[in-house]
């Protein structure tokens, strides 16, 4: 019997499952870290309304990812797995949404399923995009909110149709309610729509829409005032700008590999897209690179350059849903029509470098998210114990201010001491990474020894214990932080329910 041809759509479904396997086979791999700890335990409540109210406090967020974790968690509770699977799921279908804009960008004819492979396979593979597909924050929405939006506007710009404009109206106010950077990438696509004034009363009730959107965002910005941003003007602005194409190369942890890999995949790129260059596009091909381009440009150039007049809000994660028309550009000219073969050879060793690199984040704990988890169950013993019977009266714990929320999510109920208070305690935990402080190790009050001392993959937990309870000081317990960053000190009481240790 001959052999029955497998059917077209076979690549799209197996890139589909292929980003399905890599983001939820090991969702629960890596520890939580500060933000994505900070959700359960700051801001998800039983109330929507209480929620919100914690979001325009604590986050500097629009609401709509916030609106959907806290639906979802409801249902599912906030377990680890619970909280990234949104995420994961948001991530894979990016991948079917990449596929269409591969088609659209090439002009949908035949060679077109070789630039839409292309590009889905950059999507589904690339560490960067797996990694946020992996997190229990916004960008994954973001990103598939953003693919959404750019195909909707490829579609509108080829026939622009009331229906076709609405959708893209749509799509696109989802997004900007998903993440404020959304307005970056929206601009040029408007831009574009309005560029043939023939079609003005079709795209500007569009552009209409999306204005208000834009405006009504207003008040909640100004209300949430850049809350723990400021972490991001402290980061140079040379390493963050550097930081953007070492995000796309290698993925958001990879800086550990060092710069020959981060060289050899960046060479890989430009060696396709020469080729296909070299090759020459069509005049179809051309047009759909010029639009990915301006997408992609609108992205990222233009926070740069508020950067650089003061309006600094550039975080290298920010940008994370301008590596979609990226990815579509690369795709584009290395699969073009007339690079053949040799083209979808040079692709495939891209989606095979991206996926190694995606690969080793899951066996190399050094390209992984820190280990909170891990130094919780080393500290997972008994955390109050009545002092009648003869054990410790309470724990105390000194860390640094990202393991703040996770230790908190991990060891309930834990909460951070009151400015000012003392406790009485006959153990101290303190936690940190390097650089350590010049006195860590050291007892932290008299009467204190050193109990233990341990590496959790990098992060130092010392541990000292007193034969009788003694009452310190919050000043004095700051004091000693073993770790030059902004400490906190995490005292047992009433506290955020959450998983606990897993």
């Amino acid at each position: 019997m001959i052999g029955r041809r497998l059917p077209v759509w076979w690549p799209l479904a197996a890139l589909t499952l292929l980003a399905g396997a890599l983001r939820f086979s090991t969702l629960d791999l890596q520890s939580f870290w500060y933000d994505e700890a900070f959700t359960p335990v700051h801001v998800l409540h039983a109330s929507l309304v209480a929620t919100l109210r914690s979001m325009v406090h604590d986050e500097n967020t629009p609401p709509l990812w916030f609106v959907v974790i806290w639906a979802w968690s409801r249902v599912f509770g906030t377990g680890m797995v619970a909280l990234r699977f949104p995420s994961a799921l948001a991530g894979t279908l990016t991948v079917p949404v990449a596929w269409a804009i591969g088609r659209e960008l090439a002009g949908r004819v035949p060679s077109a399923r070789r630039v839409a492979a292309v590009a889905a396979a950059l999507v589904a593979v690339n560490p960067l995009f797996v990694w946020y597909s992996q997190e229990a924050r916004a960008y994954a929405l973001f990103v598939f909110l953003a693919a959404v939006t750019m195909l909707c506007f490829l579609r509108a710009e080829r026939e622009p149709t009331p229906r076709r404009l609405a959708i893209f109206a749509l799509s696109g106010a989802s997004a900007l309610l998903t993440h404020y950077f959304a307005v970056f990438l929206l601009i040029p696509m408007v831009v574009w729509l309005l560029g043939k004034r023939a079609r003005w009363r079709l795209t500007l009730p569009a552009a209409g829409a999306l204005t208000l959107v834009g405006l009504a965002l207003i008040p909640l910005i100004l209300a949430q005032g850049g809350h723990g941003t400021q972490w991001i003007t402290s980061w140079a602005l040379a390493s963050r700008l550097q930081a953007i194409p070492q995000y796309y190369l290698t993925g958001y942890s990879g800086a550990p590999l060092g710069h020959a890999i981060e060289l050899g995949v960046a060479l890989l790129i430009l060696a396709a897209v020469g080729f296909g260059l070299w090759r020459k596009l069509t005049s179809r091909e051309r047009d759909g690179a010029l639009l990915a381009l301006a997408i992609a440009a609108g992205g990222v150039l233009t926070p740069v350059l508020l950067a650089l007049v003061g309006v600094d809000y550039l975080a290298p994660r920010n940008v994370v849903a301008a590596m979609i028309p990226i990815s579509a550009l690369v795709a584009v000219i290395v699969a073009a029509q007339r690079t053949g073969r040799t083209g979808m050879a040079l692709a495939g060793l891209i989606a095979v470098a991206f996926a190694a690199l995606s690969i080793d984040v899951d066996f190399s704990p050094r390209l992984q998210r820190s280990n909170w988890r891990g130094v919780a169950r080393a500290l997972s013993a008994e955390l109050v114990a009545p002092a009648a019977e003869g054990r410790r009266a309470s724990r105390v714990f000194t860390t640094v201010e990202l393991g703040s929320a996770p230790l908190e999510y991990y060891l309930p109920p834990l909460h951070n001491l009151t400015r000012g208070q003392s406790v009485t305690t006959d153990e101290i935990d303190e936690i940190g990474y390097v650089p350590l402080q010049p006195g860590a190790g050291e007892a932290p009050a008299p009467g204190f020894r050193l109990r233990a001392r341990l590496d959790v993959n990098g992060l130092i937990v010392f541990r000292f214990t007193s034969p009788t309870p003694r009452t310190i000081s919050e000043g004095v317990l700051l004091a000693h932080a073993i770790t030059l960053q902004h400490p906190e000190v995490l005292v047992p009481g009433r506290g955020h329910t959450s998983a606990g240790v897993p």
